[in-house]
């Protein structure tokens, strides 16, 4: 049985160390049969580093490690190019004063490799002068591969100062492969945004985006097929329905593929589920970026946005929507086209992600550790029995809990939207289906949520008053009738429920619920 890969992103090592390798290099092929200047966004932990050295191999004319792969006999093994790489995966830097240091290191280690000696001192002009000599010297032009090109800017994007003075910094030196573009014969950057060409590439405005281009669209990442296929001795024993809901459904426009990390990781410790790509990252920015913008999360069931929003990110410009999508926590559930234009509608991709998601979403907006967990369960027991006095208990317990002194300065609790938030990511890491905004002929319903066979459909309220007389919430529920398409539904329970916060408490103040037995039943 071949090892599992785990944490190794190197090539060479996986051929010739008995790993299972999943064979990307029909990809490869496909990239290579002329220049090319190539551009791939995907999220973090998804081979965008072994792809990039599998290119390195590749034109370094490594033949014996392609053997019984698809480009195998394909390739021109006498064609071996001077490869340069830039490499901003490891470490971080925190400065304008480190990136230069951490480039120059680059281009230093990269002289040594190809034999070569800058006389210019300044970085972009000895990495001209690199790409120069390396076809000059060879008779082959170079090929430029960089992996994370946005990781500096990245590291530090909740210091706006310090992000832009090192984005400046990156933009002198990717400008230099414009004018060197003669001596090139593939660039091939990746990372996980995609700045806009303004901001980052506009010396650099040649390169072709792969990132939702349909043909590679599984490019990185791992289809059903070579799952099944190359993993086969390990998936003994595991549920593939089971798994697929966890961990595949990302989509670039194409095929769904897993995260390589979620599978790795699942095989390699014993077959439990867990989180295992998300807790490799910190979404804390992007919660603080919701909190900002007053986000309301019940959106995230269904956003629509256009080619824009996709392909657009700046230091100075970042909208919750983009940056989910480039991170990785949604994906494209389906494209569109209206009034002669793309737009495509965004999900989370799978089990996992939605509930780590949610999880880290309570934490961030109620700021409660281990109480979520109780408080959690006892939600999900209320509301499998419909106990309408249990679940305004454990509502009221829950917000009575959060420790209002960190939202001093903020307006946030003020806010409708707020309390539907909370409410929508404490039902959400309980797996529920939610639907928010859930509109009917009659109206609208602030949400729905389908836990098991039970159907709540949801009308919050803030008011400004500490009391309230009966629950206008629920008496505006009843009038618009949002609960009737669900009603007559074999083997579903129907409940209306009626929540009334107030700003002056604010907490719970009111929370009433009925069954709704039936299309003729009576108000």
């Amino acid at each position: 049985m071949l090892h599992l890969p785990v944490g190794i992103n190197t090539f060479s090592s996986i051929r010739t160390g008995g790993y299972v390798y999943v064979d990307k290099t029909g990809h490869v092929h496909r990239l290579v049969l002329k220049q090319g200047r190539y551009f791939l966004s995907r999220p973090r932990r998804f081979g965008k580093s072994l792809f990039l050295d599998t290119l390195l191999e590749l034109f370094q004319g490594n033949e014996e490690l392609f053997r019984g792969l698809y480009i195998h006999d394909k390739w021109d093994w006498s064609a071996v190019h001077p490869v340069i790489k830039i490499d901003f995966g490891e470490g971080g830097v925190r400065s304008r004063e480190e990136l230069d240091d951490k480039i120059r290191e680059m281009l230093i280690v990269n002289q040594q490799r190809l034999g070569t000696a800058c006389q210019f001192q300044s970085n972009s002009g000895c990495f001209s002068e690199l790409i120069r000599l390396a076809h000059e010297q060879t008779g082959r032009r170079a090929v430029v591969l960089i992996d994370e090109y946005d990781k500096p800017i990245l590291d530090n994007i909740e210091n706006p100062d310090v992000a832009r003075e090192i984005r400046e910094g990156l933009r002198d030196i990717y400008s230099v492969m414009k004018a060197r573009d003669a001596h090139i014969q593939c660039i091939f950057m990746t990372g996980v945004s995609k700045f806009s060409k303004v901001s980052l590439f506009s010396g650099l405005n040649n390169l072709e985006d792969l990132t939702i281009d349909s043909q590679y669209a599984a490019i990185c990442g791992y289809t059903q097929q070579e799952l099944e296929t190359c993993f086969a001795d390990h998936l003994e024993g595991v549920d593939l329905d089971q798994f697929r809901l966890w961990y595949n459904g990302y989509r670039w426009m194409g095929e769904a593929v897993y995260n390589p990390f979620d599978v790795l990781l699942f095989l390699q410790k014993g077959k439990v589920y867990r989180n295992y790509w998300f807790e490799t990252g910190s979404p804390s920015f992007l919660i603080k970026l919701f909190q900002q913008k007053r986000y309301f999360l019940p959106n995230l069931e269904g956003i629509e946005v256009g080619e824009e929003i996709l392909s657009s990110f700046d230091v100075d410009r970042i909208t919750p929507e983009t940056l989910l999508f480039q991170t990785g926590y949604l994906t494209i559930a389906e494209n569109l086209a209206r009034y002669g234009e793309q737009r495509y509608v965004l999900s989370v991709p799978n089990r996992e992600v939605r509930i780590a998601l949610s999880n880290a979403l309570v934490t961030g907006y109620t700021q409660l550790a281990s109480e979520k967990f109780q408080i959690k369960d006892t939600l999900r027991n209320a509301l499998l029995v419909a106990d309408f006095p249990a679940l305004r208990e454990v509502i009221h317990r829950l917000f009575a809990a959060i420790p209002y002194r960190n939202f001093t300065n903020t307006d946030l609790l003020d806010c409708e939207g707020y309390y539907a938030s909370v409410l929508y990511a404490f039902f959400a890491s309980l797996n529920a289906r939610i639907i928010p905004e859930d509109v009917t002929n009659k109206g609208q319903a602030d949400l729905t949520v389908i836990l098991d066979t039970h159907v709540f459909v949801m009308e919050i309220k803030l008011v400004q008053t500490p009391e309230v007389e009966g629950n206008p919430a629920l008496e505006q529920i009843r009038a618009k009738g949002c609960s009737e398409k669900y009603r007559d539904q074999p083997g579903v329970t129907v409940y209306e429920m009626g929540l009334v916060f107030s700003r002056a408490e604010r907490n719970l103040i009111a929370l009433d619920g009925r069954e709704v037995l039936g299309a003729a039943a009576s108000s």
